[in-house]
């Protein structure tokens, strides 16, 4: 592929752009500067530089970020500013996307990609990826809550509708667990993604989520020196489900 294109695919800018970049003499391939816009090289294994900064070649991009508090799943944000924001400008221009979301408050675990078939493989309940949640809630809790979320619970809207009938919802696994500062906690493992699931769902039980952490998905579990706001590559989508 040539070496223009490969910028392209990457999501360097326009066609225009990534040729300047070359000639302009800011990326390098093999370690060896590279000013021909025309130059091929196989795609299987690439890396290259980009003003210094060392780039894998990825057809499709997958990547890992620990999604701090106060930031939106969203292109589009309302009211904090998008998770996007914490993305360099490559991974920007390839239109990576959220797999599945997280609250504004909620921490964690966050996989983008630009592979929607990957996106809906991933957060389809027909494939059966677990998601592990770790809330902070306000009150103890007990066995009778652990046993209503495993056998499943209605997830109750605050102004229902005439008719309306509540979402049902039931954890994969439950169990209560100590957190660092002695608070209660609750660890849940679910393979649904619905609006609020896991507030809804500790509400329905009769508890209060005050904080909430994804600390895994699928296989992946969220590196312990990746700093919230930082991101990493995910060498294979199959690392996840592993």
């Amino acid at each position: 592929m040539r070496l223009s294109q490969i910028l392209f695919s990457q999501g360097f800018g326009t066609r225009r752009l990534c040729s300047g970049l070359i000639y302009n003499e800011q990326v390098k391939v093999g370690g060896e500067l590279v000013d021909d816009p025309e130059a091929e090289f196989e795609t299987t294994g690439l890396e290259f530089e980009v003003g210094g900064k060392s780039w894998p070649f990825y057809e499709k991009a997958l990547v890992l970020l620990n999604k701090p508090a106060g930031y939106e799943c969203s292109q589009r944000p309302k009211h904090h500013p998008s998770v996007m924001s914490l993305l360099p400008g490559p991974l920007r221009e390839r239109n990576v996307q959220p797999i599945g979301r997280l609250d504004e408050d909620t921490t964690g675990l966050l996989l983008l990609t630009d592979d929607g078939a990957l996106i809906h493989k991933l957060t389809s309940p027909k494939h059966h990826v677990p998601k592990i949640y770790e809330a902070r809630c306000k009150h103890p809790v007990t066995a009778a809550m652990i046993e209503q979320l495993l056998a499943g619970v209605e997830l109750r809207e605050p102004d229902p509708k005439p008719h309306h009938k509540p979402e049902l919802a039931r954890a994969e696994g439950a169990e209560a667990y100590e957190t660092e500062a002695g608070a209660y906690g609750i660890r849940l493992t679910l393979i649904e993604g619905k609006y609020h699931q896991v507030k809804r769902m500790i509400a329905a039980v009769g508890n209060r989520v005050e904080g909430l952490h994804r600390p895994q998905f699928g296989a992946l579990k969220l590196p312990a020196e990746l700093q919230p706001g930082e991101w990493r590559w995910v060498a294979s989508p199959a690392l996840v489900s592993a």
